[in-house]
């Protein structure tokens, strides 16, 4: 008898769209090799959903979120008609809000797990060059971003008397509940790891700014708390601004990372640097009962029709989702099909053929859909 999973996947806007169907390819390619029935269920969102239905996703779109085993997102994003920057809608909000904050929000998807790992054959872009900078092995680190508070409540707005802005605020929130609950996941994926590169240690390195913000230094309180529990874990703090270059200067030292949500956004975009750039990085939106995975590069309205852009890191979100899902599900086939696709990125960028300009560069760049084909090439020969 087949086995059958409900995805959601919401391409979203430019590049986004493009991904996502790459994602789909390979979903089919894996569930015919596993006999496993993946059913997707494709919900248009984003930025030019609004321009034409104004509403950036249909009025069904959150139930049928819920009642999918897992979650995929392209990315969303789109440029207003006038030229000023992405389309809002009418409440101010980014068109394509609701698919990506409305979902973190409402499925309670509280960690954001982002994973930055160097692959062998991978090269970075430095000052417009690539360059082999790190050693791969130097490179493997996982950060644990808090996903529903922060400065993200919403909670702040513009005062405008007359009609002209005078006045702006954010409020950032931070809370025990939402603080244990990420913090105990880092804690608990240092343990599941081999420790930091440099030296082997267990290590979770807690990111703030307590020297200045009372937010932090509650945050960093209730990170010593829990971290009494893991002995075999070394606690670690870092002061946001020290750490961005610590990160870039010796990112061997680096094992597991938790931090709040505005400096967890900005840190992993760094982050992805040493991995290769954005078009290798994944982001897994993660809760108790749901999960989302997307690649965090954007929706790229530029490359947007082209067949250009980079698919591994939409390719490695979808490894993380039914990872994620075999474990939920004590599913084997779908872990096996997840290390599947990991393991055929791995050997084709160890190759160092097909691969997409952001890699090799325009002369050697082959297409978005050539890298997706040699991946599903491969995918037989990891399942034995």
């Amino acid at each position: 008898m087949t086995t059958s999973y409900q995805i959601a996947l919401l391409p979203g806007d430019g590049t986004g769209v493009e991904v996502a169907a790459q994602a789909n390819r390979t979903l089919k390619a894996l569930g015919e090799l596993l006999s496993i029935r993946f059913e997707i269920d494709e919900i248009p969102c984003g930025g030019e959903y609004y321009l034409e239905h104004g509403k950036d996703w249909p009025d069904d779109a959150d139930a049928r979120c819920r009642a999918a085993d897992v979650i995929l997102l392209g990315a969303v994003g789109w440029p207003s008609p006038d030229g000023t920057g992405p389309v809002t809608m009418t409440n101010g909000k980014m068109a394509g809000y609701s698919p990506v904050i409305g979902n973190r929000l409402n499925l309670d998807l509280y960690a954001n797990v982002r994973p930055v790992k160097l692959f062998d054959g991978v090269k970075t872009r430095i000052s417009g060059e690539r360059k082999q900078v790190w050693d791969p092995k130097n490179v493997d680190m996982v950060f644990l971003r808090e996903n529903t508070e922060g400065l993200y409540t919403g909670i702040g707005g513009v005062v405008r008397p007359g009609g002209v802005g005078q006045v702006a605020s954010d409020t950032r929130i931070i809370t025990r509940k939402s603080s244990e609950r990420v913090i105990r996941m880092a804690y608990e994926i240092a343990m599941q790891r081999n420790g930091a590169p440099k030296d082997g240690q267990k290590r979770v390195t807690c990111i703030v700014k307590n020297n200045v913000l009372s937010g932090c230094r509650f945050f960093y309180e209730i990170f010593q708390e829990i971290g009494q529990e893991y002995p075999d874990v070394e606690q670690d703090v870092a002061i946001i601004d020290a750490f961005t270059q610590w990160l870039i200067g010796q990112p061997e030292y680096y094992d597991v990372l938790v931090t709040t949500n505005m400096f967890g956004d900005i840190v992993t975009d760094l982050a992805s640097v040493l991995q290769g750039g954005m078009g290798m990085a994944v982001g897994c939106n993660v809760g108790d009962d749901y999960a989302m995975f997307e690649p965090i590069h954007g929706s790229a309205p530029r490359h947007a029709g082209k067949d250009k852009v980079n698919p591994i890191a939409m390719l490695m979100a979808t490894a993380e989702s039914l990872r994620w899902l075999g474990k939920r599900k004590s599913d084997a086939d779908l872990t096996r099909g997840g290390d599947a696709i990991e393991k055929a990125i791995k050997n084709l960028l160890q190759t160092g053929t097909p691969l997409t300009y952001d890699l090799v560069g325009d002369e050697k760049a082959a297409s978005m859909t050539a890298v997706t084909d040699a991946v599903i090439s491969r995918l037989a020969s990891y399942l034995v």
